[in-house]
């Protein structure tokens, strides 16, 4: 990653991230055309669709050796290589942009030898940009679009929130992001189900018994409430490296950490569609982890296409 410029790399997808949420935005959900790809939950529309192409001839124009992989563009059977790749979902949190819910926002990241390294999430409804840069830190800005903080630039803190983060319990202290998927009919689904109910569940019937859940709509938000200190775990199957690429740098830039969904694998692939986020603490990381594949145990989910 010697001869790449990261810096300019972060500084364009800012840009970018700006400019499409101006035109998310000023899209009205109800009057634009939209339809489903796998069923009724899984929901694109022509929004989804532009923003994509703005940042992909955007991207492409500046940086033409780098490849690119977006949601909207995908193929299947499309490989993630080790070259510099730019890995972007225009809208995540789509079922949010359509439904006008506020948790919606752009996910550019940059993936080098299939390391996630840049990333900036944007939710322009809150006007709230997440970015990191792996080996500098983590920082969030509040108000920049709306000239709000010190001289109209918006309020930075780093990431994350807390000066002393706090360690980190078992998971009956824990605050834990889920999210039900667009696949319902499957072994996959049958399993979050039941692991959503053992969490839950008090521990005098064999539960957890966690703080509770939460489900923000969209995995990048998830990642980076975790990242923020603001969730602890943020568990995860059946999205896809445009969801997860670049709050993933923002995540590990504030000392978080991704391991696999499924039980045994401390190490994840950017592309392996299962994950487990915890955020940066000075302690308990490992054993809220090994807790938690406990609660899974020996089913696993499989998500192969």
């Amino acid at each position: 990653m010697a001869d790449l410029d990261l810096q300019d790399i972060h500084d364009t997808l800012v840009s970018i991230a700006f400019d499409a949420g101006r035109m998310i935005l000023s899209a009205n959900p109800s009057d634009i055309d939209q339809g489903t790809k796998l069923n009724s939950a899984d929901i694109v529309t022509e929004c989804d669709k532009a923003v994509e192409a703005h940042v992909s001839t955007t991207l492409r124009a500046k940086y033409p050796t780098y490849a690119f992989m977006g949601e909207e563009t995908y193929q299947p059977g499309q490989k993630l290589g080790d070259e510099p790749t730019f890995i972007v979902d225009p809208i995540d949190g789509t079922t949010n942009f359509v439904h006008g819910f506020p948790h919606a926002c752009i996910s550019l990241g940059f993936a080098a030898g299939r390391v996630p390294t840049v990333g900036v999430v944007y939710n322009p409804y809150l006007d709230t940009l997440y970015t990191a840069i792996r080996g500098r830190g983590a920082h969030m800005t509040v108000g920049r679009s709306w000239g709000l903080g010190e001289g109209g630039k918006g309020k930075v803190s780093k990431l994350p929130l807390a000066k002393t983060p706090a360690p980190l319990g078992a998971l009956d202290t824990a605050l834990l992001a889920v999210e039900w998927g667009s696949s319902r009919d499957d072994d996959n689904f049958e399993l979050k189900a039941e692991v959503f109910r053992k969490l839950c569940l008090a521990k005098t019937k064999g539960g957890a018994m966690v703080h509770s859940l939460r489900s923000l709509g969209s995995a990048a938000l998830n990642l980076c409430a975790v990242a923020a200190g603001q969730l602890d775990l943020y568990w995860e199957g059946g999205c896809w490296a445009w969801d997860v690429c670049a709050a993933w740098t923002i995540l590990h830039e504030a000392g978080g950490l991704m391991v696999s969904g499924n039980p045994g694998n401390w190490k994840p692939e950017i592309d392996e569609r299962k994950y487990l986020a915890v955020r940066g603490a000075p302690s308990g990381q490992k054993e809220i982890v090994e807790e938690m594949w406990a609660i899974i145990g020996d089913k696993k989910m499989d998500y192969t296409s």
